[in-house]
């Protein structure tokens, strides 16, 4: 599963990549987790507003942060899609 945290850097993007990545530890799947940076890139999603999340390709949340609970079932959502 590839994950990405759309974000400039911000405090919120950290939290967010943060928290994706214990939701996606404790879930214990194959992953790979990378924050985008380059505004052109995020822009390329369609992403007007960070934090994002993007699995596989897919924008799963935008414009905020989540916390555990809600990261863990949008994980397991894509991870049943691609399965």
């Amino acid at each position: 599963m590839k994950i990405e945290v759309l974000g400039t850097g911000c405090p919120n993007c950290s939290a967010l990549a943060d928290a994706v990545k214990a939701s996606a530890d404790r879930l214990g799947i194959e992953y790979e987790l990378s924050k985008v940076t380059d505004i052109v890139k995020i822009t390329d999603y369609g992403v007007m507003m960070t934090p994002a999340l993007v699995i596989d390709g897919n924008v799963r949340l935008s414009g905020r942060t989540a916390g555990e609970p809600e990261l863990t079932k949008i994980i397991e959502a894509a991870q049943a899609e691609s399965s």
